[in-house]
């Protein structure tokens, strides 16, 4: 693209956005005659802020490019996620960051209609953490990037992330997802990496978004449920308009879906696509969500499926090698009035501490997000409305969320992490047409929700093009942080300072043989004068992200854990009643009675 034709798409597209509010992370990376914003300015910590924004002072510095130059390719809105593993295995997470590139074969970084900001490096970033604990109990994050050290070269268009320890040697692994070839980056256990995509035949070609590691086999070896979205290229990109008649990407819709796969682990480093054997039905569609569970409670792991405005799907496990699709049959196909929506993001978790998975889904601008109930057999009801949590997701467009109990009261809240996909009419005095705040959900303990955005801190009052979200315990302080990604943004690592009000239990879970986190154990802690909690271990679900395997458990004022009993994914069940509370523990499958 000439320096004349550059010019005119800039101007071609800051009209669309003038006209429209596409959703267009490039907004806030100024251009269009706004000047350029900045999300990353932490708050200091106080009784009154829930969350404080730690990237910028602990060494965080990325910035998420996604290459747009004026030609509305679909990928550009629809990346990026982030990840907690804790690759070097000192007890604390480190954080990988998913990259864009430019797009289009012949198209370079200097046609980008918005410059690189901060100190841009191509290709997705490693960050070790380096968290210092002080004898007082304070703590400091410092983050160092050390992708280059490792050996990991991901400069392909990314879109997601995924962990797991695919060949039981104890180091977890990096699965990511791209727009073309993903990539499994072996775990050497040396602080260093090595590709294995294509030795390995995970290195599928599509449009890979959410992925999770799960022994759907239960053979005690990780296999991959990788989801794909679009049958999407560049050189075939359709124009589409919004209804201003503006330029604008398209919907899902124009393009077909493509199909997800199911790779089964060989157990020598290898695996095969059982896609067309294990998934029956061979139901698919545009997926942009995955998370893993056991949703009727029969010990084996099922797997769901968060399409973009196609059924979801609920691959029921056959305890067979198979899974068959049981989304209309289970309720969680379609919501109540029969309609299939936009479903970006996704997780499992046992809100109403009842012992069965629940189900929840963020959704676009329009659409409630749904809130699917199970009744304990993996049979759901839709209880968006009644519950609390749809009316207040209307007039936004959910990507990264996660159960999650920030408070550590013994109760899962709701965080979901938002902006923009659809044009809109301009609104004159709005600086940023296409960024969406966050919100946070508190569960009140009655089936009910309340949102308590506005008492969350500064941070949640900050508009971004909310991707990716991450949660886990990155201080190690016993409660819940997120990691966001921003499209076209920088990173933010939201600190949890409310957490700690309550007691709380921390687990790591590992097997026996493997010694590997084993992802899809259940926890079930059984409290003196308190309700009985359940949690799983999970890396999967949110959006393009990847999670902390370990298990936090809040207990609220409970300060006595009466007994902890795990339910492995091998089937096996085990007791331990002399855990402490207050501090992070390694349960060893074998160990317990």
């Amino acid at each position: 693209m000439g320096e004349a034709r550059q010019r005119e798409a800039a101007a071609i597209f800051c009209a669309a956005a003038a006209s429209s509010r596409v959703l267009l992370a490039l907004a806030l990376l100024g251009g269009c005659g706004r000047a350029p914003a900045d999300f990353t300015g932490s708050q200091p910590g106080g009784e009154h802020e829930w969350f404080t924004d730690a990237a910028a002072e602990s060494g965080l510095d990325f910035v998420h490019f996604s290459g747009a130059l004026g030609e509305f390719y679909f990928p550009e809105i629809m990346a990026a996620g982030v990840g907690f593993l804790d690759y070097d295995h000192d007890g604390d997470l480190d954080i990988y960051l998913v990259q864009g590139q430019m797009l289009g074969a012949e198209n370079t970084i200097t046609q980008a209609l918005f410059p690189r900001r901060g100190s841009f490096r191509p290709g997705g970033r490693l960050y070790r953490n380096d968290l210092q604990v002080h004898g007082d109990g304070t703590r400091r994050l410092q983050f160092t990037d050390v992708t280059d050290q490792t050996g990991i070269d991901a400069r392909k268009y990314g879109m997601g992330v995924a962990v797991g320890d695919f060949n039981n040697d104890g180091c977890v692994d990096l699965y990511l997802t791209n727009f073309g070839p993903n990539q499994l980056f072996r775990n050497n256990c040396d602080g260093t990496f090595t590709d294995v995509s294509s030795d390995s035949a995970t290195d599928d070609a599509g449009w890979g978004v959410s992925a999770s590691f799960v022994d759907y086999d239960r053979d005690g070896w990780l296999d991959l449920y990788v989801g794909n979205y679009l049958d999407y290229e560049t050189e075939t990109d359709q124009k589409c308009f919004s209804t201003t008649g503006a330029r604008d990407y398209c919907a899902p819709e124009v393009y077909g879906a493509q199909p997800d796969r199911l790779y089964r682990n060989e157990k020598n480093g290898h695996f095969v696509d059982v896609t067309t054997t294990a998934l029956v039905e061979r139901a698919f569609g545009p997926a942009l969500g995955v998370v893993a569970a056991d949703f009727d409670g029969d010990g084996w792991i099922d797997i769901y499926v968060a399409n973009d405005g196609q059924e979801n799907q609920l691959w029921m496990n056959q305890r067979d090698g198979t899974l068959r699709n049981a989304g209309l049959l289970s309720g969680t196909a379609v919501n109540r009035d029969g309609k299939a929506e936009a479903s970006m993001g996704v997780d499992a978790g046992d809100f109403d501490n009842d012992g069965d998975e629940d189900l929840f889904m963020t959704h676009l601008t329009g659409e409630t997000n749904t809130l699917y109930v199970n009744g304990g057999t993996g049979l759901f009801e839709d209880q968006s409305a009644r519950s609390g949590l749809g009316p207040p997701s209307l007039s936004y467009t959910g990507f990264g969320t996660a159960w999650v109990d920030f408070d550590n009261d013994g109760w899962l809240d709701i965080l979901t992490v938002n902006g923009r996909v659809r044009a809109m009419e301009a609104l004159a005095n709005d600086p940023f047409p296409y960024d969406e705040r966050n919100q946070l959900f508190r569960n009140l303990s009655n089936g009910h929700f309340e949102e308590v955005t506005s008492q969350a801190g500064p941070m949640f009052e900050v508009s971004a093009v909310g991707r990716g979200a991450a949660f886990g315990d990155v201080d190690n302080d016993g409660d819940t942080d997120v990691l966001v990604g921003n499209n076209g943004g920088h990173v933010s690592l939201l600190i949890n300072h409310v957490g700690s009000r309550n007691h709380w239990l921390g687990l790591r879970l590992v097997g026996k043989d493997a010694r590997r986190d084993m992802l899809g154990a259940r926890v079930e802690v059984v409290r003196k004068d308190a309700a009985t909690l359940w949690r799983q271990a999970r890396a999967d679900g949110s959006y393009a992200s990847a999670n902390d395997a370990r298990v936090l458990v809040g207990l609220g004022e409970a300060a006595e854990v009466f007994l902890v009993r795990i339910y492995w994914p091998s089937g096996d069940v085990e007791v331990w009643s002399d855990v402490a509370i207050e501090r992070w523990t390694t349960l060893t499958e074998g160990s317990g009675r």
